[in-house]
């Protein structure tokens, strides 16, 4: 019988661990190929910042599967902070700044569960969709100032905003949520 522990021990620390290894790789050597292959497509139409915020959903996913597995504060920010260590120290694109990206895009995952115990435990679809929107907002109100996007026309900006919020939704969020669904029906997994 499989067991999501809400309490911080070896095991938790462990799954967390994992995800965010594995993750990491799936953003590197998956969603990083991807996302460029589409942006190259995608450069000679001039909507190629678009691009940007198709896949940021894609980049947000290790912290509720973090929280899925280990339901307690912090699994989810911790489990997105390695994923970005990982896909950083493993040849990632956008270098350091991905650790930040990580630690702000976790934490703000977690504000659809955070502060009851119970939100984490349950993973119900509102705390999951609710915790996407934030870590939509966490990701893309950096991303703004740090790669300029305020010089681009306001029908681009508001595309680009559009765009991440479905991304988060559909990836983070119910992406997400549905795989969890899967492994409560396959390992009908208990609390303790």
């Amino acid at each position: 019988m499989f067991t999501r522990s809400a309490k911080w021990n070896v095991k938790s620390i462990i799954l967390v661990a994992l995800i965010g290894i594995i993750m990491g790789v799936i953003y590197t050597y998956g969603f990083n190929n991807v996302y460029n292959l589409v942006k190259l497509g995608f450069l000679p139409t001039g909507y190629a910042p678009v691009v940007d915020n198709i896949f940021t959903g894609l980049w947000y996913m290790a912290a509720p599967l973090a929280m899925y597995f280990v339901p307690t504060v912090g699994s989810g920010t911790i489990g997105e902070l390695l994923a970005a260590t990982v896909e950083m120290a493993i040849g990632g694109q956008w270098g350091a700044l991905t650790i930040l990206e990580g630690l702000i895009e976790g934490a703000t995952n977690e504000i659809g569960f955070f502060p009851k115990k119970e939100r984490y435990e349950k993973f119900s679809w509102k705390s999951v969709l609710t915790g996407a929107f934030f870590a939509n907002l966490g990701g893309f109100i950096p991303s703004y100032f740090l790669y300029g996007w305020s010089h681009y026309s306001v029908k681009l900006q508001i595309m680009m905003f559009i765009t991440s919020i479905i991304s988060a939704l559909v990836f983070d969020g119910v992406l997400v949520k549905l795989i969890t669904n899967l492994f409560d029906k396959a390992l009908k997994p208990k609390i303790n």
